[in-house]
């Protein structure tokens, strides 16, 4: 079977990076990006550098009025409206839609233009079927046009609750996440749409903010609806972050045989997108890590067998990067089944 042809709109932090994962994973083709902030000099630098994930291991260069990255030619177009970029044109059949504009199915669906594109959502979405890699992608079926990937935290949970819920049964949980700044925040004080605090200076606090990643896990594990919920703290990291979920179990444990369970699940059903570690790591050894989740047995702990405190890190940028490239091969796995 070939091949997934994929289109990217969105050249930001997602963007280049799903377009890095693609060439890593070698499972999917990226044959056009569109972006109308970003002529193609400019996208031929902004691959070739970055400051988080180093030099791109590759060539990249313009041909023909195209990016060439490692010889394979990709179009390049500055569509502000979604109608007007010629998907089609370059025979894409799926779109990653990383400008975190186009977030609901109506406006992702703007994409469409003939029966059999479709359209993938980095981002969580309020009405698109949602699916975390490892957990529901099963749930899939080729009916489906416009998908969300969720969110690089509910991808970081979502794994972790499904393993503990399968076998402990999570009864309630909240989940905190210390979450690197990002490109929507402010690098000094200044004026927030939103929450007041959400425009003070990023590499100067730890920012008290709102997530839905915690509730998010319900939609993908129906048996926790309800039963989670959360908040994060941004800090002044540039990448990697990590989820504290603290739980009460409804069939008691040691810590002890939690750690065993987890580990069993990622070196099984769940390698490559959960791994276990006993190592005394911090946030930066996980720098360009392509799993999920990373569950830190030396940082959890509990306080008794039925009430405990998981701790799990994510590089929240090429991780969840890198499930945008399984979902969509899973997609056309089904697809074309």
């Amino acid at each position: 079977m070939s091949k997934a042809k994929v289109g990217i709109n969105g050249f930001g932090r997602i963007g280049r990076l799903v377009l890095r994962a693609a060439f890593l994973k070698n499972t999917v083709d990226i044959v056009a990006v569109n972006d109308p902030f970003i002529d193609l000099e400019y996208m031929v630098y902004m691959i070739k550098y970055d400051s988080t994930h180093g030099k791109f291991q590759g060539d990249v260069s313009v041909e023909n009025g195209k990016l060439n990255v490692n010889g394979r030619l990709i179009s390049v177009y500055c569509e502000r409206d979604p109608l007007n970029i010629p998907w089609n044109k370059d025979g894409a059949e799926y779109v990653v839609e990383s400008t975190g504009v186009f977030t609901t199915i109506d406006k992702a669906q703007a994409h469409i233009k003939t029966i059999g594109l479709k359209v993938i959502i980095s981002a969580p979405s309020a009405d698109a079927p949602m699916f975390v890699v490892g957990v529901n992608e099963k749930t899939y079926d080729k009916s489906m046009s416009v998908v969300s990937n969720a969110s690089c935290t509910t991808n970081c949970l979502a794994p972790l609750a499904k393993v503990i819920n399968d076998n402990f049964e999570i009864v309630e949980g909240l989940m905190t996440t210390v979450h690197s700044f990002t490109a929507t925040q402010k690098t000094v004080d200044g004026p927030s749409s939103k929450l007041w605090r959400d425009g003070r200076g990023a590499f100067q606090n730890i920012i008290p903010a709102s997530t839905g990643a915690a509730k998010a896990v319900g939609k993908v594990i129906p048996a926790l609806n309800g039963k989670l919920t959360g908040m994060a703290f941004r800090v002044p990291t540039a990448n990697v972050s990590v989820v504290d979920l603290t739980c009460r179990l409804g069939k008691g444990a040691t810590y002890d045989q939690i750690k065993a369970v987890i580990k069993a699940a990622a070196n099984g059903p769940l390698k490559g997108i959960l791994e276990y570690t006993e190592d005394e790591v911090v946030s930066s050894d996980f720098i360009g890590c392509t799993s999920s989740s990373i569950f830190d047995a030396k940082a959890g702990i509990s306080l008794n067998n039925n009430f405990v405190k998981l701790v799990s890190w994510y590089d929240n940028e090429f991780g969840y990067s890198c499930r945008v490239v399984d979902l969509i091969t899973h997609m056309h796995r089904v697809d074309h089944s």
